[in-house]
């Protein structure tokens, strides 16, 4: 018997495939940290501010990235960017001066790896899925995921047994020749494009694959006035501080630091990034039939104790145990983030809002990409940072707990619809 699958699971894996290549480039960042201090004879602070600026021009695209999104649809920016991103980190290769590493990794990697980010990708997968959303969004957002388990070790290893050059040179091509052609050939908008309907129907509560023009009848200055806005936006910003921006910009030095070897440090970073696919998959699952708002008070409670086991990991088994409990809540927090915006504001234009959203995270990012470099450039310890960061969870997680219940009222509203 053959069985049928719709094609809305294509454009699941088509994203996450997308987001592992693209993201995965991204978040191997950490890995070039030492060879570009050799390289270029720069301190770690000057390194982590090609991040921050990484992270300044990713995070201020967002919102003009969620505006095109809605203009010319998620397909065209979505490859557009990874063109970009791949014939820029290929470019990297032919560098002699640091000013030419912050042109084309600062800005025009940073640039790509904006379009190509969760914003496209979660509109693209909000038109294709009445129902089953949650999961759908946590499969995508796994592509982070993958990408850290092979796309950072992998650099590692290629950085060793050849070098940096070699190793963006292999991430270009990579992008360029096997990723971008299967996105031009597969990817689609929106189930009209093939005919189909999504997944679940035409739900008569949720986005229909047209968004009102902000300019309309609803101002956006609404939406800034509103709790749910800045107690979803705040939090997320810190989730960008203690991830992306200060575990995957210094975990790899930092565990150089403490006396790890290359081998013991690419186990950990694989063994965070396979606990970080379960934890996506499961923060997806968990979110279609409980409280988002609940699980992002214990992820960043949960995250908040991966810190204090960081701290004292002075030998390979707690650095172990750190990278399996903070894989688990890594980026666990999107799929509850982006289902509570869907429901928030389903009556706004979703890439605005979503683009917002990583705004935030971005800003977030940045900071705590540069930051903990300044302070272990005068100190030469990352302590200082990892206590900061606990407060900041224990804050976000205090935020979190405080937002509108959705999960109750979107619960009724399905009963009611079977009963009429």
């Amino acid at each position: 018997m053959r069985i049928k699958i719709h094609y809305a699971w294509v454009m699941v894996f088509v994203t996450f495939l997308t987001l592992l290549a693209v993201q995965g480039v991204r978040l191997s960042f950490g890995a070039f940290v030492q060879p570009w201090e050799e390289e270029f004879s720069m301190d770690r602070g000057t390194i982590s501010l090609i991040s921050t600026l990484s992270f300044i021009i990713y995070g201020l695209s967002q919102p003009i990235i969620g505006k095109l999104v809605d203009k010319w649809g998620a397909r065209i920016i979505l490859s557009l960017s990874t063109f970009l991103v791949g014939i820029s980190i290929f470019l990297t290769s032919f560098v002699t001066q640091p000013w030419q590493l912050f042109f084309l990794y600062g800005i025009l990697v940073s640039l790509g790896v904006g379009g190509a980010s969760n914003v496209a990708a979660t509109v693209i997968v909000t038109n294709w899925f009445n129902e089953k959303r949650g999961l759908a969004l946590g499969l995508m957002e796994a592509g982070f995921g993958a990408g850290q388990m092979l796309l950072v070790p992998g650099s590692l290893l290629l950085i060793h047994w050849f070098n940096w050059e070699v190793t963006v040179i292999i991430l270009g091509l990579f992008l360029t020749l096997i990723i971008l052609p299967v996105m031009l050939l597969f990817l689609r908008n929106n189930p009209q494009e093939k005919g189909l309907l999504p997944i679940g129907g035409n739900s008569k509560v949720e986005y229909r694959g047209e968004q009102k023009d902000m300019g309309e009848d609803i101002s956006i200055w609404k939406v800034f006035r509103q709790k749910e806005f800045w107690f979803l936006i705040l939090p997320f910003g810190i989730c960008g501080f203690t991830t992306t921006g200060l575990m995957d910009t210094h975990l790899i030095p930092y565990s150089h630091d403490h006396g790890f070897s290359t081998n013991v440090t690419s186990a950990a970073v694989s063994v965070l990034a396979g606990f970080n696919i379960v934890g996506i998959l499961l923060s997806g699952i968990v979110a279609d039939c409980w409280s988002s708002k609940k699980m992002l008070f214990y992820l960043y409670v949960m995250r908040a104790l991966s810190f204090c086991i960081l701290l004292y990991s002075h030998n390979p088994t707690l650095l172990l145990i750190f990278a399996i409990l903070f894989g688990l809540v890594d980026f666990a927090t999107v799929a509850p983030t982006q289902l509570l915006a869907t429901q928030y504001f389903k009556d706004y234009s979703v890439g605005f809002i979503l683009g917002w959203l990583f705004l935030s995270h971005q800003i977030g990012s940045s900071l705590g990409a540069y930051l903990p470099g300044l302070v272990y450039s005068h100190v030469g310890s990352y302590n200082i940072s990892f206590y900061f960061s606990i407060l900041v969870l224990i804050t976000a997680s205090i935020l979190s707990g405080l937002l509108p219940e959705t999960y109750k009222k979107m619960k009724a509203q399905a009963t009611d619809e079977i009963d009429v």
